[in-house]
């Protein structure tokens, strides 16, 4: 029998283009790119610009100018998630047909008033790895009649994954592959610790977390190579590729750069951008210098 050929590796850089690139993204763009070689294997730039509100054609244009003067190249086309919402539309409504998903209706400002109202009494309210209360339970325990009637009459609501028949669904526990700076090996992955997670909403027609799975199945994606703040999340992740029987990849999840006071580089915190460091006088090699390379 002829083995079928392999598939060559591919590894991924996808910024959202919502803010100014800093040294934490140079150390992700140039680890995936610098892999991708060393592998003989495919560099992919995806831009996840789901959020239209934040994410404008300046900003990534700015993105693509820094990955530039970085030395990057990829191929192209590049792939923008905001010209794929359909996809992630189409795996969503397969979900919500097999009845793994619920609206929900609750605000964020109704949910964190029924969180302190909890743990005023001396309730222990469940949260997630990154400390965000896990979403209270009304919504699930709906009738499907109510459901419906609130949709009907144009409530806004997001579409969220019940955690619970998720799990139920599934024949065996998950795990994944891990090769970074923090823990490695076979990885017992636990989505439970997520509660209910939000896979679309009113404002937005995909989660991170949804289409993520989705484009790097649909882009062949073989090695994730990301930061270790999303090491957690991987779990969720890994639920959603055995419920949509998308294609496990390899992980790895890489140091964080951190500021002089330990916190992680943030775009919302305004730490010095790319941009600014090459007007300052800095190279593409400096920036390899300071994020270790």
């Amino acid at each position: 029998m002829i083995a079928p050929p392999r598939q060559k590796p591919t590894f991924r850089f996808a910024p959202s283009p919502n803010g100014p690139l800093h040294l934490g993204h140079a150390l992700s763009a140039l680890l995936n790119h610098d892999m991708a070689n060393l592998a003989s294997g495919r560099f992919l730039l995806r831009i996840e610009d789901i959020d239209l509100a934040r994410c404008t054609p300046e900003l990534e244009a700015a993105v693509i100018a820094d990955l530039a003067w970085l030395g990057l190249a990829w191929e192209q086309p590049v792939r923008r998630q905001s010209a794929h919402f359909r996809e992630y539309q189409l795996a969503l409504a397969a979900l919500i047909e097999r009845g793994l998903v619920y609206p929900a209706f609750m605000t964020r400002g109704e949910v964190r008033q029924r969180v302190e109202e909890a743990e005023r009494s001396g309730a222990v309210w469940p949260r997630d790895p990154d400390g965000a209360p896990h979403y209270p339970a009304d919504d699930r325990e709906r009738s499907d009649l109510e459901r419906r009637q609130r949709i009907d009459v144009g409530q806004r609501h997001a579409w969220r994954l019940d955690m619970g028949k998720a799990l139920a669904s599934l024949g065996e526990p998950l795990s994944w592959t891990e090769s970074g700076d923090g823990e490695r090996g076979d990885i017992a992955a636990d989505p439970g610790a997520w509660g209910d997670v939000v896979l679309s909403r009113s404002d937005a027609p995909s989660s991170y977390h949804l289409s993520v799975v989705i484009d790097d199945a649909l882009q062949g994606v073989t090695h994730v190579v990301r930061g270790l703040d999303l090491f957690q999340a991987t779990s969720v992740h890994r639920l959603l590729q055995a419920l949509l029987g998308l294609p496990q990849p390899l992980y790895h999840h890489h140091r964080l750069i951190t500021g002089p006071d330990g916190r992680k580089l943030s775009k919302s915190a305004g730490d010095v951008g790319l941009a600014t460091l090459r007007a300052s006088g800095l190279s593409a090699a400096d920036i390899r210098r300071r994020v270790g390379l």
